[in-house]
């Protein structure tokens, strides 16, 4: 991979797996496929890889699992494919995150990319009325945060080659769908120009506010290091992430959080 994780795994790009050295555990992977994501695609009919994207939750040191557990820390990793969906390019379906019973609150995500190019696109709702909606670039090794209650979707920028993140989220994580699936999709679409160029385009669906580009920034509000893999930050500090199982504890900062 052209970053380091800090952690002792491989990936398998053509058979869409990760591979785990002898101090990792994680699962095998859950496949994403083209019929499973196409109700939120532009064109819900279009061609592309019959595998999308592959998921595997819950991976890391043997030596932390018993923590990741008492804290409801979960950390993932996903795998996209390089490729196209018709004009698009290839993404995940879009959710928002359900409230966890651990906490009692929808909760964060924080993204790192490991390999490609990457976007996360975000609203600050799923619902008719939303205010806000950012597309943030990310190259490997940058980190993304994705606040509570917003809805959100990832995606490969580079149809050339795969793309692989990890990401911290809570262990008793859920997804909502309703909403993004009664609108089709989220508020935009990216679509692939000739040139490979991202360009944006509306869903017609909302009434959408204009998008703000950005490029992936370091999130010091949260203590966050630049350059540093957020596994190998987990580890100098246990307590980092407590904004992710415990968002309430830190709701000065998303009331005024743009990523």
């Amino acid at each position: 991979m052209e970053y380091n994780p800090g952690l002792d795994i491989k990936v398998d790009e053509e058979n869409m797996l990760f591979l785990y050295g002898e101090e990792t555990f994680g699962p095998e992977v859950e496949k994403r496929y083209l019929d499973d994501i196409r109700k939120s695609l532009r064109d819900p009919k279009t061609f592309g890889p019959e595998v999308p994207y592959a998921i595997a939750m819950d991976i890391g040191k043997k030596k932390d699992l018993i923590d990741l557990k008492d804290r409801s820390l979960l950390y993932g990793a996903v795998i996209y494919s390089k490729g196209k969906l018709g004009e698009e390019p290839v993404r995940s379906q879009g959710h928002v995150h359900a409230v966890s019973a651990s906490c009692g609150s929808s909760t964060p995500e924080v993204y790192e990319i490991w390999k490609g190019e990457a976007i996360i696109f975000m609203q600050d709702t799923a619902k008719d009325d939303l205010r806000k909606c950012f597309a943030v670039y990310a190259e490997a090794g940058e980190v993304v945060v994705v606040p509570p209650k917003w809805a959100h979707y990832t995606v490969n920028a580079n149809p050339h080659e795969a793309m692989v993140f990890g990401a911290w989220c809570i262990r008793d994580y859920g997804f909502e769908y309703d909403d993004v699936l009664a609108h089709g999709g989220l508020a935009y679409f990216p679509v692939l120009e000739e040139n490979n160029k991202i360009s944006w385009k509306k869903n017609e669906t909302y009434n959408p506010p204009s998008i703000v580009i950005r490029n992936a920034r370091v999130y010091s509000e949260f203590g966050l290091e630049k350059g540093v893999p957020i596994y190998t930050q987990y580890e100098k500090n246990k307590n980092l992430f407590n904004f992710v199982t415990k968002p309430e504890t830190v709701k000065n900062i998303w009331l005024k959080f743009e990523p």
